[in-house]
């Protein structure tokens, strides 16, 4: 699956114009007939889609020990539009007692309930029941994650769900296959080794990819039989509350999936560090993975953590340009660039820099912006005020230091979050919109003259995410896939992901893999047992 795929002939850009509506203004009753989320559907279809899968969500609650409980403080969470900026509800917000509580019953589901105790394949099959049920809700999650982060609908539908259904039934498969090995050792005993799961996962997710990256945590981890204690990202609780339902509603027993959202200071710091939570996984920027990373070592407590990015594309002399140029826009500017694989440094053979160029700002500047429920649209909103005036001043600061502003750079109407694709060419590699993690629409584009020196270039940096080459020269390739010092290397190609391929990162791009088989090893260990042959005489 590709998760930036080339959309074809360009379209001309919408412009961002307020929508959306509070659910209040909706009629309470049964939601009307189902439809499909299909490239005809009319956005403002698409947005009551939205907000009829909202009335669905207890959002006034958490979900702990398979039951919807109040908050114990009362807190709550207002629910932003990014199109226009407004709050259209809230949502509970989780505490400490509330993550004690949560805590509590995923303790309680591992020590005492059915779900380590079942045979694997029952396991897998409630995961594929789950992954079922997520396909038959495919239209209203998608719409939800839509109007929960600003995602363009056609990517929330056509990619991100179906990739959540997938990953499901992927590690589903696993369940039966995690197992030990006999061992050879000296004298007559018998040795072997049990995979077990390790207990107590707490989850802590990011807001980009809100419900793909809870599945990436939770399918292996419940795959192998431990319980869990997610906490998603506070700017983006829907999904992740709905699949909550859907779990139970798959067969998962009480206590063994909590969810909890909250601010990642109160709730997502009294999870890191909590002496009942057996492993901590995290996705989000280095900078609170390090703090996360604390928490959990000081309780000596496994930590996995898939950090920031600033990924390079290297485009070397007899490429392709055509397919660079539009794989390059889509690998910057896909979900507003709000991606830890974004590449948003470019490097440019010199050769052909000038035409690249070109062929960037004119794939930037074709980009459709405006309201993410259409199917129209490429590009959506940001996720909230502080992305948005975060990405604006790098915007500026680009200019400030000297990059040439090629195409974009500037606000997209006067609500919401909307900002241009940008692409600024002559950029230096001391340039802060070259060395920082911007996490918006912003494409670098820097000139190399030889292979080495845009190899050496592309490693200079604290972060190891993810990196891209485009040649035709296999030596070329060869060379740049073995030097790169990233988790992920694409040839040709960018954002090709799939649940059966290992993801993380090198250096301050994070810790341990999720996905692929790799992932498994993260929520299980190893226990060595040795006995005595029937026969052997105890010494």
């Amino acid at each position: 699956m590709r998760l930036c795929p080339s959309r074809g002939a360009a379209r001309p850009p919408a412009v961002a114009v307020p929508l959306g509506r509070p659910p209040a203004s909706r009629a309470r009753g049964p939601p009307p007939a189902r439809f499909k989320v299909t490239p005809d559907t009319p956005a403002a279809d698409a947005e009551a889609l939205a907000f009829d899968a909202l009335g669905r969500i207890p959002r006034d609650k958490l979900f702990i020990g398979g039951r919807w409980a109040p908050p114990a403080d009362g807190a709550t969470l207002p629910l932003i539009d990014p199109r226009s900026g407004r709050a259209y509800g809230a949502a509970a917000a989780a505490g400490a007692a509330d993550v004690d509580a949560a805590v509590a019953a995923a303790r309680a589901a591992f020590d005492e309930g059915p779900w380590p105790r079942m045979a694997a394949k029952e396991r897998g099959r409630v995961l594929y029941r789950l992954a079922d049920l997520v396909e038959s809700n495919a239209d209203e999650i998608a719409a939800l994650e839509t109007l929960d982060v600003g995602m363009a609908i056609s990517a929330a539908r056509g990619l991100i769900t179906p990739a959540v259904a997938d990953t499901l039934r992927y590690y589903a498969g696993w369940a039966d296959k995690v197992h030990g090995e006999t061992l050879p050792v000296d004298g007559p005993f018998w040795a072997f080794t049990l995979k077990e799961p390790i207990g107590v996962v707490g989850a802590i997710t990011p807001w980009n990819f809100p419900l793909l990256m809870a599945a990436v945590k939770l399918a292996p981890a419940l795959a192998v039989g431990c319980t869990a204690v997610l906490k998603p990202a506070e700017q983006a609780p829907l999904t992740s509350l709905l699949f909550a339902q859907l779990a139970s509603d798959a067969g998962l027993p009480p206590g063994v999936l909590n969810v909890v959202p909250g601010p990642g200071e109160t709730a997502g710091a009294a999870l890191a560090a909590h002496l009942g939570v057996d492993k901590i996984t995290f996705t989000g920027s280095t900078e609170v993975g390090r703090l996360v990373g604390r928490a959990a070592a000081s309780n000596i407590k496994p930590c996995s953590l898939e950090l920031g990015g600033k990924s390079p594309l290297i485009v070397a002399p007899g490429a392709d340009l055509g397919v660079a140029a539009a794989a390059a826009a889509d690998a910057a500017f896909f979900h507003q660039g709000q991606c830890c694989t974004a590449a948003s440094r470019v490097f440019v053979h010199a050769s052909v820099y000038d035409e690249f160029a070109a062929r960037a700002v004119e794939a930037a500047r074709a980009r459709a912006v405006g309201d993410p429920f259409s199917h129209a649209t490429q590009q959506g909103p940001q996720v909230d005020a502080a992305q948005f005036g975060k990405v604006s001043r790098y915007l500026r600061l680009g200019r400030e230091e000297g990059a040439k502003l090629a195409a974009g750079g500037e606000r997209v109407g006067t609500e919401g979050y909307f900002l241009q694709p940008t692409v600024f060419t002559g950029v230096e590699d001391s340039m802060a919109v070259a060395r920082d993690e911007i996490f918006g629409p912003v494409q670098c584009l820097l000139r190399y003259n030889t292979l080495e020196e845009a190899l050496s270039r592309a490693n200079a940096t604290p972060y190891g995410l993810a990196a891209a080459v485009f040649s035709n020269d296999l030596d070329t390739v060869n060379a740049a896939a073995r030097a790169l010092r990233v988790g992920t290397v694409w040839v040709n190609a960018y954002n090709v992901v799939s649940a059966s391929m290992p993801f993380g990162g090198f250096k301050e791009s994070g810790i341990g893999r999720d996905k692929g088989r790799e992932a498994l090893d993260n929520y299980t260990q190893v226990k060595a047992v040795a006995q005595p042959l029937r026969d052997a005489a105890w010494r």
